[in-house]
């Protein structure tokens, strides 16, 4: 009985995303060139203007939509007609291209629409701007060992300028250095020298990689690099009041035809939680983008399984736009809060939400985008159904020659080849639904760190001494997510008659989540016919859920698509990729 699987690829590697330095795609498809460049144009993306070793800024004004004609400005060279390499930054990567064209006038440049571009990612995190006030050490004697000015920031990097005379060899380690805010905030980190390369003023510029020394210096700097790559949104939980507000007056409440009052008995766990949250960072961040007003948007990312990171709980006012200084603002900077949250744990390998593609925004975001990457076998799509049980109304069905009871070894491993017979790998792999990840040791283990539960439970049903089905029962916080995703149930056939034995196996879910205090859960029915069979009813038929999975190396991409649905102007739904 194999589930439905809408757009599920080939098995795509999981392996731990390699740190290159330069990773490049040719991008020749002409409607993907568009795209990319009036993003650009619509966001105002800095550029250069690259011939030999002479660089000048410039900018891209407009993208006629007819002809393909790019209009630039900002030139103080005159590119006559020769031909330029042209540098446009997007979101963590840099587009380059080679353009000729000509001058209507004195600084302004028109060029047609190229017809290759070469897409750059140099760095495995991005990079941004260090804070003002933020000075350095070295461990080096004398006026080397000085205090300096840091340059930039990233999760696991950091630049310093260095005078033309000075000198640090590749490959040189450094520690401890020292870091000081004017605040007073102090930290000290590990560093390496990756590289030292020249200015255009004449200076030198040293890239350091970095290593907090301790874990209060990692938590020091990692809200420092927070605060810097991310300075619109916040995760330190002080507005869990306004948070739940903005749930309530955008509208998010309402979804799958619930109510407000559906979620008031999970507002004390939602705020215990958020309250919290800020120190929770292993497992789980709630991202916020607060207006004078209040919270504007939010939007949370969790590690549920070893390792997957999730979004989930997007909600934007519907108002809230006079408070952007772009179009969209609000989602690509909580969308990349989160996607580079995740980017810092070194196991993230998998990016993760549960969508109803029902949703504008969710159907060319999260679809469109799984769309576009179909041809690369390594995206995933499942259809499923996500319906409410309650503890308190069991079925009423008599389990009829059915033994419930926890899977014996030998019915563990068979679960697990039936999974990897009827699933892709990536999901048998992201849910922690191979032998090795079963009893989600892992998970368990990171969020117990941090104070916080997370369980799984395998319910068999047995004619006999035969395992007919068999329920995959997990709970966690209650706070984590209103509608309760993390108390979650997924029914797996074993023999033909599965299916009798669906409302007794829901039934002992009910019996597993009361024991643990909740007063329902959530049945993920991923096969056609399964909530019937279980003896349930969908509350909200026209809702269209997925269970959205993509490898974590695609997660910058994502950005960058994610950034071109939400810059101020209209796009068609995005095309295949063709590149």
């Amino acid at each position: 009985m194999g589930a439905p699987f809408a757009r599920a690829q080939l098995r795509p590697s999981s392996e731990a995303p390699a740190l290159e330095w330069e990773i490049r795609w040719d991008v020749t498809h002409p409607e993907r060139i568009r795209i990319i460049l009036a993003t650009a144009a619509a966001l105002g993306s800095p550029a250069l203007l690259r011939q030999g070793d002479t660089a000048s800024p410039l900018r891209l004004e407009t993208l006629e939509p007819e002809g393909g004609v790019l209009h630039w400005s900002g030139l103080t060279v005159d590119p006559g007609a020769d031909a330029w390499e042209v540098e446009v930054f997007g979101h963590g990567c840099v587009y380059r291209m080679l353009l000729s064209g000509e001058s209507e006038e004195p600084g302004t440049w028109v060029t047609p629409l190229p017809r290759q571009v070469l897409r750059l990612r140099r760095r495995a995190h991005r990079r941004a701007p260090a804070p003002e006030d933020l000075r350095m050490r070295l461990p080096l004697p004398g006026w080397l060992g000085r205090e300096r000015q840091a340059v930039d920031m990233s999760a696991s990097g950091l630049s310093l300028r260095m005078g033309a005379g000075e000198r640090l060899p590749p490959g040189r380690v450094l520690q401890p250095i020292v870091l000081r805010t004017e605040g007073g905030e102090a930290m000290s980190l590990r560093g390496e020298v990756r590289h030292v390369s020249g200015r255009a003023d004449g200076e030198l510029q040293c890239g350091l990689h970095v290593t907090p020394l301790t874990a209060g210096d990692a938590e020091r700097w990692q809200a420092m690099v927070a605060r810097a790559l991310h300075p619109a949104t916040r995760t330190d939980g002080t507005r869990v009041e306004e948070h739940w507000r903005l749930f309530i007056d955008s509208g998010y409440f309402n979804l799958a035809g619930r109510s407000v009052e559906d979620f008031e008995a999970r507002r004390r766990s939602f705020f215990e939680l958020g309250r919290g949250a800020g120190t929770m960072g292993a497992v789980l961040t709630e991202v916020v983008w607060p207006s004078e007003r209040g919270v504007e948007a939010t939007l949370s990312a969790m590690k549920p399984y070893r390792s997957v990171w999730m979004v989930h709980q997007l909600a934007r006012r519907q108002d809230a736009a006079r408070f952007e200084r772009l179009k969209g603002q609000m989602l690509r900077d909580v969308y990349a809060h989160c996607v580079e949250h995740a980017q810092r744990d070194p196991e993230f390998r998998w990016l993760a939400s549960y969508i109803e593609s029902t949703v504008p925004f969710t159907l060319r975001s999260h679809v469109g985008f799984a769309d576009r990457m179909a041809a690369t076998g390594r995206t995933l799509l499942l259809p499923m159904r996500m319906i409410d049980v309650e503890c308190g109304h069991p079925s009423g069905q008599a389990p009829s020659g059915l033994e419930l009871g926890p899977a014996t070894e030998a019915e563990r491993r068979l679960l697990v080849e039936r999974i990897a017979l009827t699933r892709p790998a990536c999901y048998a792999e992201a849910l922690d639904l191979r032998m090795e990840s079963l009893d989600l040791r892992d998970a368990t283990r990171a969020w117990q760190a941090v104070g916080l539960e997370r369980e799984r439970h395998l319910l068999v049903a047995r004619e006999g001494a035969k395992p007919v089905a068999v329920a995959v029962l997990e709970s966690g916080p209650p706070g984590t997510n209103p509608f309760g995703l993390l108390d979650s149930a997924r029914l797996f056939a074993l023999s033909p008659r599965a299916r009798q034995a669906y409302p007794a196996l829901m039934d002992g879910a009910r019996r597993w989540f009361a024991q643990r205090g909740r007063d329902g859960f959530t049945f993920l029915a991923e096969e056609a016919g399964d909530v019937e069979a279980a003896g349930l009813h969908d509350a909200a038929p026209d809702m269209k859920p997925y269970l959205w999975l993509i490898p974590a190396d695609l997660a910058p991409e994502f950005l960058e698509h994610i950034h071109e649905q939400t810059a101020p102007r209209p796009l068609s739904h995005p095309q295949k990729e063709l590149s």
